[in-house]
């Protein structure tokens, strides 16, 4: 059976200073780059022998020390159904500085709401489309083989890949902080 070990890259400046990132690159924090060195610490046993990872240049550190202990990883894809839930217009704004500007309640629907979009982005309705596409091309290409594969993707993709693949409803998703130093394992 196929492995699936899923994580989020580590602390970003921007996850630091609570700005909305999205689709713009952030660099890991320092504490960001320790917290990728411990995923590679306890992905260390795994066999991952195919990768994927999306263009941000923070998901990509995180995978790369990841790596560093699988020279069986003959293969990294980079593939963006796994990016992060584009904010549009919001990205790059401090979290506070969008309460101040459009409210608390705003603020809200856009931060966890499933089918509220900020302007010209992207809602979680929107990024579970993309996600459950990237899952059952990995079933179709990987199932019932024996290999291990590594994803190294971002709180909002992870949270839907979670809600997919645990069988979850959109309000407990919601509900999920997605850590940093932490990975999900699957079967397919």
């Amino acid at each position: 059976m196929a492995k699936i070990y899923l994580f989020r890259h580590g602390q970003s400046e921007f996850n630091l200073k609570k700005i909305f990132t999205g689709w713009m690159d952030a660099k890991l924090t320092e504490l960001g780059i320790e917290q990728a060195k411990n995923l590679g610490e306890m992905l260390k046993d795994k066999k991952i022998e195919v990768a994927y990872v999306s263009r941000l240049s923070r998901a990509k550190d995180t995978l790369s020390e990841v790596i560093k202990f699988h020279p069986e990883c003959k293969e990294i894809i980079v593939d963006d159904r796994m990016i992060e839930r584009s904010y549009g217009n919001l990205a790059g704004l401090g979290h506070e500085e969008t309460i101040a500007k459009y409210g608390q309640e705003q603020f809200d629907k856009w931060h966890r709401g499933w089918n509220d979009r900020p302007p010209e982005g992207e809602c979680f309705a929107d990024v579970e489309i993309r996600v459950q596409n990237f899952i059952d091309s990995l079933k179709e290409k990987y199932a019932g083989k024996e290999i291990g594969i590594a994803i190294s993707a971002h709180g909002n993709s992870i949270r839907l890949f979670r809600k997919i693949m645990e069988k979850t409803t959109p309000e407990e998703a919601g509900t999920w902080t997605i850590p940093y130093d932490q990975y999900f394992e699957y079967e397919i």
